[in-house]
């Protein structure tokens, strides 16, 4: 009989060695984290200085701004490099690199998930096209983002006459994923979390490169209790199970079993969203949906971009699309703001490395995604914003790879005061900061690269709308109520091509009606 492996979350901690590699699975709103043996690793390294020089890994964002999540060890001396695909969940972190306080670097989030998976197979890292043109590539930045990041995690390749990336592999030390239920022997289910997310790539990364597999999981089950196919993680990769009785489901202390896939699609359906106020952000997604094609497949970002779904659902037209998000989940309802990831009775729920080789090989038919700058030549910023690492989780994986993409966004940030209504905008007040500037601080997206792979990409603001082309950027529509020259092209920091005068946006837009005829 295998010995058990149900240990404390102290006697799990205790396996993390100094200076080890440690990868956590988890995203945005608790999503699959496992934040007791997190805590756990904390709590000793503050009583004892150790674990101390730890290399940090995560694909997505996770925390809750404050304690949980990454914050777990944003402690000085417990981190030496952080390896993070999204960052704004964690101010502490973020402050760390820009200090210089560790080795900060962001690559993409599906990268990061490959990678690992990658690491556990023995090969020589990822190879692939996703970040050409872009930060992460080592032509550009290589995914530095302060001056204590020197070592080169990546290398340029060319095979067959075409240029790739190579990630390059490393040994992980230490692997922190989280279940539902588990048995003595270590067989993982995640039956009734959010979402599936990475959770075998990294068991695999750290079981075949000498690591420890640390899980933590709500309850222990009796061995033969689960079913076969629910096993993720098999007992055969884990070193030890913590059970945490009171894990929540997300940060929202109620479980929904219709955000683990439980409830079959169709089943209490709720009434159809309230779109939401007609403001600025409601006037972008409007203008942004008019691209959506009946059956296409497609992607929503995080920010403005969760008002298009919500503007969907409310059209009762959420069956007309497939829709998908980077966590590997395919239809449903979509959840937003800090719960961004969850998905209310999906369709289909996959691992994340396996939805990022659909979205790397070309399966989008079109991603809406945000925007913090875009520069005359299409590129598109919104990794590193007034000098602070974001990262952009799987915004290249997702932009680089679609066959349309949506950037949506505000013309302006900070201190703008603009009114919707009437078939109008009126702009009371511009804002502080230009997000239309000559050059981007960061390159998360290449007009270049686009150009080169022939994508279809429109810039959606709530003022404007504009088309990337050879040239550069064409200025095609501007809102209806606005003074082109004051409003905005003396508010860019480039001039626009316009080889015709541009077309006004439809008033409907800018009406009280759903927008849906505009």
């Amino acid at each position: 009989m295998v010995q058990s492996k149900i240990v404390s979350a102290e006697g799990a901690s205790a396996l993390v060695r100094d200076g080890c590699v440690v990868a956590v699975t988890g995203g945005g709103g608790g999503l699959v984290e496992p934040d007791v043996i997190m805590a756990a690793i904390e709590t000793r390294f503050l009583e004892t200085g150790s674990p101390n020089k730890l290399t940090l890994v995560h694909a997505l964002g996770l925390g809750d701004r404050a304690r949980r999540g990454v914050n777990r060890f944003a402690h000085e001396g417990m981190v030496k490099r952080v390896i993070g695909g999204h960052w704004v969940w964690s101010p502490a972190m973020q402050r760390m690199a820009e200090s210089n306080e560790i080795e900060a670097y962001v690559l993409p989030a599906g990268v990061i998930t490959q990678l690992m998976r990658e690491i556990g197979a023995g090969r020589p890292g990822l190879i692939t096209h996703v970040g050409l043109g872009t930060f992460v590539d080592p032509r550009v930045e290589g995914g530095k983002m302060n001056e204590r990041a020197r070592e080169n995690l990546i290398e340029v390749l060319e095979i067959d006459g075409q240029t790739l990336l190579r990630y390059k592999p490393f040994p992980v030390g230490a692997a922190c994923i989280r279940g539902s239920f588990a048995d003595s022997e270590g067989n993982l289910c995640l039956d009734e979390e959010g979402a599936t997310l990475d959770a075998f790539a990294l068991a695999l990364a750290a079981r075949n490169t000498g690591g420890k597999v640390l899980a933590q999981v709500r309850q222990e089950v009796a061995c033969g209790a689960l079913p076969a196919r629910s096993i993720i993680v098999p007992g055969a990769l884990v070193d030890a199970v913590v059970v945490a009785p009171s894990q929540p489901q997300s940060y929202h202390p109620v479980a929904d079993p219709g955000l683990s896939g439980a409830v079959p699609p169709g089943s209490g359906v709720p009434s159809p969203p309230d779109p939401g106020p007609l403001d600025v952000r409601h006037v972008i997604a409007r203008r942004a949906s008019q691209e959506l094609r009946r059956g296409d497949v497609l992607n929503y970002g995080f920010g403005i971009p969760d008002a298009i779904a919500r503007l969907v659902a409310s059209r009762g037209q959420v069956e007309d699309y497939c829709q998908t998000i980077e966590h590997g989940t395919y239809g449903g309802t979509l959840l937003d703001g800090a719960l961004f990831g969850f998905a209310r009775n999906p369709r289909a729920m996959i691992d994340s490395p396996s939805q990022f080789d659909f979205y790397s090989g070309g399966g989008l038919d079109i991603a809406f995604l945000g925007m913090g700058e875009v520069d005359a030549a299409g590129n598109v910023n919104v990794s590193k914003l007034q000098g602070t690492p974001v990262g952009p989780g799987g915004f290249i994986d997702i932009a680089q790879n679609a066959r349309r993409v949506v950037f949506c966004g505000t013309f302006e940030a900070k201190g703008a005061r603009l009114s919707v209504g009437g078939g109008r905008l009126g702009i009371d007040r511009h804002g502080d900061i230009r997000k239309v500037v000559r050059k981007v601080a960061q390159i998360t997206f290449s007009g270049k690269e686009a150009i080169r792979t022939g994508q279809r990409v429109l810039y959606v603001t709530e003022r404007a709308v504009f088309r990337l082309a050879p040239g550069g950027v064409v200025l095609e529509e501007v809102a209806p109520g606005i003074d082109l020259k004051a409003d905005v092209l003396e508010r860019m920091g480039f001039s626009p091509l316009m080889p015709q005068p541009p077309k006004t946006m439809n008033p409907a837009i800018f009406a009280g009606s759903d927008g849906e005829s505009a």
